[in-house]
């Protein structure tokens, strides 16, 4: 009779996997609960314990390891050295094993869990059981997730369990150990405060993507995008869609509530505040209409059908907000290719952030701008008015999530205009200013904001002709006298933060 081991933590289908089991005469190997789950369900099975001829010890910690378990998992049905040492040894062989392991990853997740919580959570016997059926995958077929049951119940039914398949459940079973493991390295680590001295990531795959950033590079995404962004509506989104959603949300994330960001190209076209999502999304728009063309909108406040026939008027390729009135919905789904989300939880979590590069990655820990405003110093002889000092704070905001070298005017809580990713910052201050005139905008009593020190007086001196009477950046620069008796000499305020905010 061929033997089945059956021991899962998630017992999805369980009772459905045992009855095909039966069904083509196997006898069932189970483990505590699982068996009594299996014999409820009117399904014969064996007790583990009635197997080894050993009783579970020590609450469960121990109970399937033993040789009878692994032996029967184990031997080589083809060589006949195993077969006979085998029968002296009273194994027989198992021919599936059906393991999901103890819950580390739900457990840890619970911000009460302790560390004696996180311990007991570590599965030993399961991985051991994992490893030795994918080991053995010539003749075992290993199972770790309900959703593989189905697939397996039909080929079982057909006699049409072949080596292929074996190999690719065992494929999927190494990968399965590999996360579990990967996840309790992590975690111990970060609860016993070890120094990390490799990076570890498996991500699951989520789906095959059209194309990359151009059509002629294929790309896929990895890991959990839908824990943040639930798609309502449109196409699949494409890779440049995500990274522009991505910053978008990052942005708003930091801004005051009713605000509103319109990412292009990952660089912000335009992000305003407003008297609600409406007036921040008009506004936000007005900064750049041009650019703002087959941008991405996000919005941390929810969408109704005011702002929806206003979102409407341009081409968009993505709408993100927190929530969408019916409304607004029947308007948005009038464009039927135009992605919606609806966004589920804020990108600024603590966390590492990780770029790839030559033969590896870069790690960083995360930007954070809060504490950017607790010591300001003003380096000029005039301080800011409180009006400009409100501005300085939103446009050091929105300038921190613009590609550098960024120079970013803003005016009553609104982009007005952007310079972003020039090799020189002078460039930036005058693309800044170029693009401010374009669109109608008096900078005339404006502010300014720089993601970096002015390593001379000649940025200072071509945002202060524009108009712009104050402006925030975080000082250090060798020549930071010159850049300030410059600001002096032409009435504008001049804070330092301290902190700079690159972004390449």
């Amino acid at each position: 009779m061929k033997k089945a081991v059956i021991s899962v933590s998630d017992k999805t289908g369980v009772e459905k996997l045992a009855k095909a089991l039966a069904e083509k005469d196997y006898q069932i190997v189970a483990t505590g609960r699982t068996a009594n789950m299996i014999a409820e369900a009117g399904v014969g099975v064996v007790p583990v314990s009635d197997l080894t001829g050993f009783p579970e010890i020590f609450g469960g910690r121990v109970k399937t390891l033993h040789p009878k378990i692994f032996g029967g998992i184990l031997m080589r049905h083809d060589d006949a050295g195993d077969r006979e040492e085998a029968e002296r040894a009273g194994v027989e062989p198992i021919d599936v094993v059906c393991v999901n392991l103890y819950p580390f990853e739900k457990t840890v997740a619970n911000p009460n869990a302790t560390t004696e919580d996180a311990i007991e959570n570590i599965d030993v016997g399961g991985p051991s059981l994992i490893r030795a059926a994918a080991k053995n995958h010539k003749r075992v077929t290993v199972l770790t997730d309900p959703s593989q049951y189905d697939e397996f119940i039909e080929k079982l039914g057909a006699d049409r369990l072949d080596e292929k398949t074996r190999k690719r459940l065992a494929t999927a079973a190494f990968a399965h150990t590999a996360k579990y493991d990967v996840a309790i390295a992590n975690e111990l680590e970060r609860r016993f405060e070890i120094e990390r001295t490799e990076a570890r990531l498996v991500l699951p795959k989520v789906a095959d993507m059209r194309y990359g950033e151009n059509p002629h590079q294929s790309a896929a995404i990895y890991g959990s995008f839908d824990d943040y962004f639930e798609p309502l509506h449109g196409k699949a989104l494409s890779y440049n869609n995500i990274l522009d959603v991505a910053a978008a949300a990052e942005l708003v994330d930091e801004m005051p509530e009713r605000s509103c960001a319109i990412i292009k190209h990952n660089n912000p076209a335009g992000a305003a505040t407003g008297a609600d999502a409406y007036d921040a999304y008009a506004k936000a728009l007005s900064c750049d209409p041009v650019s703002s063309f087959g941008g991405v909108v996000v919005v941390n406040e929810p969408v109704d059908e005011k702002l929806a026939r206003k979102l409407n008027e341009i081409f968009l390729e993505a709408i993100a907000a927190p929530a969408f009135e019916e409304s607004a919905l029947e308007v948005l789904k009038k464009k039927k290719n135009r992605r919606l989300l609806k966004r589920i939880r804020s990108l600024n979590e603590p966390g590492l952030r990780y770029k790839s590069a030559p033969g590896g990655l870069l790690e960083q820990s995360a930007d954070w701008i809060d504490a950017d405003f607790d010591d300001l110093r003003v380096a000029t002889k005039r301080a800011p008015t409180p009006e400009e000092s409100a501005d300085l704070r939103f446009a050091w905001i929105v300038c921190k999530h613009v590609k550098s070298n960024a120079i970013l005017f803003a005016k009553n809580r609104q982009t007005v205009g952007v310079g972003a990713g020039q090799v020189s910052r002078v460039d930036s201050a005058k693309i800044a200013t170029m693009k401010a005139r374009e669109f109608g905008f008096d900078l005339t009593g404006a502010v300014a904001a720089s993601d970096a020190f002015f390593p001379f007086p000649d940025g200072l001196i071509e945002i202060a002709e524009a108009g712009v009477k104050a402006i925030i950046q975080p000082g250090g620069s060798v020549r930071d006298e010159e850049v300030i008796a410059a600001a002096d000499e032409r009435g504008v305020a001049m804070v330092f933060t301290g902190v700079r905010h690159f972004k390449h």
